[in-house]
């Protein structure tokens, strides 16, 4: 640490300034009319969970709009589809189950961010119920709902994110050419792995 280093309340409120009086009243502990109304618009989001250590993980979320279902005012039901079974962030909720989950809607300015507890649901009739692309959802991750609230958009508008004209060139990522550098950079194999992917990404959602 150096002489910069901020170590704690006093110290950081000295640098961000006060609480704005009256702020935090926008947070609310259960999904409201206008929080509904954005999670309906919704087809992505981010899901952070942390393990029993406190490791987080943050995991994207998305699928046609509104594919988080409000079950209530105080519960939302996140299918889970196809993925890398990696299953980070499920291995946290069983440990951990506290989540934050950050809502977008393209071309809008705001987010919405719900905290609460989670839990992971197996049973057939709601992966039924959450269905897409005529396939049940593999799992569900129920959360009980103890904070909503509206973010500002102050960082879309910094970041620019959805004024489309000032996009860069799209990126490749090329997870075989990852994985190839790490096996001696055998091309072939980062041929293969990308072909595989693109199969996966057109054939498995």
């Amino acid at each position: 640490m150096s002489e910069y280093t901020i170590k704690d309340v006093t110290q950081l409120r000295a640098v961000v300034g006060e609480k704005i009086p009256g702020l935090e009243d926008k947070n609310i502990d259960h999904i409201d009319s206008f929080a509904r109304d954005f999670i309906a618009k919704s087809p992505f989001v981010v899901l952070s969970t942390a393990d029993a250590k406190g490791r987080v993980d943050a995991s994207p979320k998305g699928d046609d709009a509104g594919f988080i279902e409000v079950l209530d005012d105080h519960t939302l039901l996140i299918p889970d589809r196809h993925g890398n079974k990696l299953a980070y962030g499920h291995e946290n909720i069983l440990t951990n189950p506290q989540i934050g989950i950050l809502f977008f809607i393209p071309n809008t300015l705001e987010t919405l961010r719900v905290n609460g507890r989670a839990e992971l649901s197996s049973d057939p009739a709601l992966l039924q119920q959450l269905a897409a692309r005529d396939k049940p959802a593999i799992l569900v991750i129920r959360v009980s709902v103890e904070e909503c609230f509206f973010h500002c958009g102050k960082s879309m508008l910094r970041s620019n994110l959805w004024k489309s004209e000032l996009w860069p060139e799209k990126h490749k990522v090329s997870f075989g050419e990852m994985f190839a550098a790490r096996k001696n950079g055998d091309k072939s194999i980062a041929k293969a792995v990308d072909e595989y992917i693109e199969v996966d990404y057109r054939d498995n959602l």
